[in-house]
């Protein structure tokens, strides 16, 4: 008989936030107390043993007064409020961890080009190449009254004015040749002048003169990671991302996705095996399949979790789900200026699905519904991955906050059952982020 054919590897990610972790449930850790990032960085050591290329630090700028017309409930529930500064809690991970990448959110809206481009550089240079941008336009009014706006552009225009954005930060990136620190004692020279260079970038709404004052990082720029769902985020991505956070519904839509993406990418001229696509999942793992199936079902239909993730949700929409009965299907397709992609894979339009059912069964589990024993679950990750091609996995989660017990579930439970069947990695062998990623 031939011999079989060794299972292609996939990527390992985790979606995470600067915010509390769980503090209300019975394995509940601490609510983020003290804010001292010390959970943070116990979360990412954990990642790092098990072999996870990178950690996402998602961000918000606002306080969400979507759901119910004010703050209260999302207040109460700790929906995506409060969140601290991705940035120097990514340099914090960076030091207390050699291998894993950290990439926080930053967005187009709150970050000059020059400072984002310099804060990246410095973070890239602190983790010795191990630094992510996950580039986002931010979606929400709210966020944009805390910078002086009224509401946000429109979103394909946000997109627009992102495409020059990235023009500008590349350009920033390669304002200093990676040969330009010299250190020539003979002659007295740190840098050679010949190869730092201003960019004097005269657009439709940026200007820079440049260079940085920073030196380049060992990647030359951070890796790009983007989550746009909608056909311009696709577009956006396809052109600018290293990695793409991909949201489906099932199989057929992560393939779909992926190869929508891919053939994007190769539309540009972009080789689209040079970027990769993590599909969002929320296991739900226990030591039986029964207990799994009980502990999602109790998750997804507590009454806090029907309201935080609708919170959430209305948090990345600007869609107000508490103005629609629970327990009726959603009256009209919803349009958003917001996270259009996201409210898609949510709302199923025609599902005739009520807005609680739509909450229970697309709310914690993510692209493909994952629940059983973490054999079981290896197993359906490794179905999917065949089918949809590749390439990898962004965990996240199951009921909104984390807890210590949950993520040793994947670390010590899920992760070995996939390193047994050769699916992921088990050592790292890569000295960047970029490289990490594009390894397989």
């Amino acid at each position: 008989m031939p011999p079989t054919a060794a299972p292609q590897k996939f990527h390992l990610a985790w979606f995470a936030s600067a915010g509390p972790d769980e503090w209300n449930a019975p394995f509940a850790s601490g609510g983020g107390r003290p804010w001292n990032g010390r959970f943070h960085i116990e979360w990412a050591q954990a990642l790092e043993r098990a072999g996870f290329d990178f950690m996402v630090m998602e961000d918000k700028l606002h306080v969400s007064e979507i759901y119910g017309g004010d703050a209260r409930m999302t207040l109460k529930l700790g929906a995506l409020t409060p969140l601290q500064d991705p940035a120097p809690l990514a340099a914090l991970i960076g030091g207390a961890t050699r291998h894993l990448g950290i990439v926080p959110t930053l967005s187009t809206l709150s970050y000059p080009p020059f400072l984002l481009a310099r804060l990246c550089a410095t973070l890239d240079n602190l983790t010795e190449g191990r630094i992510g941008w996950n580039i986002v336009t931010s979606g929400e009014d709210a966020a944009a009254q805390n910078f002086g706006l009224d509401k946000l552009p429109e979103r394909e225009l946000r997109y627009d004015m992102a495409d020059e954005y990235l023009d500008l930060v590349n350009r920033l990136f390669a304002s200093w040749d990676a040969d330009a620190v010299v250190l020539d004692r003979t002659t007295g020279t740190y840098a050679d002048p010949t190869k730092v260079r201003p960019v004097n970038f005269e657009g439709r709404w940026f200007r820079c003169r440049g260079p940085l004052n920073t030196v380049p990082g060992p990647q030359g720029r951070p890796l790009y990671l983007q989550a746009g769902a909608s056909p311009r985020g696709r577009a956006f991505a396809a052109q600018h991302a290293d990695a793409v956070i991909g949201v489906a519904n099932g199989v057929a839509g992560m393939k779909a996705f992926r190869d929508d993406v891919r053939r994007r990418a190769a539309e540009t001229g972009r080789d689209p095996q040079r970027i990769k696509v993590l599909f969002l999942v929320s296991p739900v793992m226990a030591e039986t399949e029964a207990e799994a199936v009980r502990r999602h079902h109790e998750g997804v239909h507590s009454d806090d979790y029907v309201h935080r993730n609708l919170a959430f949700l209305g948090a990345f929409t600007d869609v107000d789900f508490a103005e629609f009965d629970l327990d009726q299907p959603l009256p009209r397709k919803l349009e958003t200026n917001g996270g259009m992609g996201s409210l898609d894979k949510f709302q199923q339009w025609g599902s005739g699905k009520t807005l609680r059912q739509l909450v229970a069964d697309g709310g914690s589990t993510g692209s493909i519904p994952l629940v059983g024993t973490p054999e079981q679950v290896a197993d359906r990750m490794a179905e999917a991955m065949q089918a949809v091609g590749g390439d990898g996995f962004l965990i996240k989660a199951p009921f909104g906050h984390i807890s210590r017990r949950y993520l040793h579930e994947v670390t010590d439970g899920l992760v070995p059952a996939l390193q047994r069947r050769g699916l992921v990695r088990t050592e790292y062998t890569q000295a960047t982020l970029r490289d990490t990623v594009l390894e397989f």
